[in-house]
């Protein structure tokens, strides 16, 4: 293969066989369990990466089904986002996620710097509960449960909600493992179609494990839960923060 060839062809890993194909991603029926919780700002502080900054003690666990996405298939998806502020904006910071697809493991972490490790979450409705759980190594990490559709939402509120920036921390080792991208991104959501959105009682329930931390931000107080249907593309992500520059 020729010099040329090679960079023509490089966007992914493995060079002849990528792990997915080229974007845009569009997902359709994606479904949302998010709970948020109360928990220890101190613990916030030790995670969150600066110049984010953190307005409140908060975290936003969450549970979420894609039966359809372009190239990535159908899996599940489970993990924590910190509301955040960069230049007085309010945004999303994804500390954690958990899933059982590789391509989406693996577009996730080298595209955006998603915090994507391999585990077993799910998300569905038993009688009038929707149930949220995530074993990993065959213990259980996470357990979050809501009462099926008991109020709907406002459908502007939620779509502000859905266009609000997300934050990312991107990482690529150099061959000595030294940092080679330390980068902070900014991704959008966009193409969005709300198909429902709803509010109910809700309670979570957050358990040890060496490699999946998710405990060292404790549940103190739930404050709201919301169940979501959407249809959405991922945005690609820009570099708003160059750590190595």
């Amino acid at each position: 293969m020729k010099r040329n060839d090679v960079v023509k062809n490089a966007f992914a890993m493995p060079l002849t066989n990528p792990s997915y194909p080229r974007g845009p991603y569009r997902f359709i029926d994606r479904e949302f369990l998010t709970i948020t919780y109360r928990t220890d700002m101190g613990a916030l502080r030790r995670l969150v990466p600066e110049p984010l900054e953190i307005p409140e003690p908060l975290v936003k666990y969450e549970f979420i089904r894609m039966p359809d996405s372009t190239g990535f298939g159908d899996y599940t998806e489970s993990g924590q986002v910190i509301p955040v502020t960069l230049d007085g904006v309010a945004g999303g910071y994804s500390h954690s996620m958990y899933l059982n697809d590789e391509a989406p493991i693996a577009g996730g972490r080298e595209i955006w710097g998603f915090p994507k490790k391999l585990a077993e979450p799910s998300l569905r409705v038993d009688k009038d509960t929707l149930i949220g759980t995530l074993d990993v190594n065959g213990i259980r990490v996470a357990t979050g449960t809501m009462g099926y559709k008991h109020r709907t939402l406002d459908h502007d509120r939620v779509m502000k909600s859905l266009e609000a920036p997300n934050f990312l921390l991107k990482i690529i080792p150099h061959v000595d493992c030294s940092p080679r991208i330390c980068e902070l991104v900014r991704y959008h959501t966009t193409d969005l179609t709300l198909k429902g959105a709803w509010e109910g009682p809700a309670r979570l329930e957050l358990g040890s494990h060496a490699l999946a931390p998710v405990a060292d931000l404790p549940v103190l107080e739930v404050v709201s839960a919301v169940h979501l249907l959407c249809d959405l593309t991922l945005g690609l992500g820009e570099v708003v923060h160059d750590y190595l520059a």
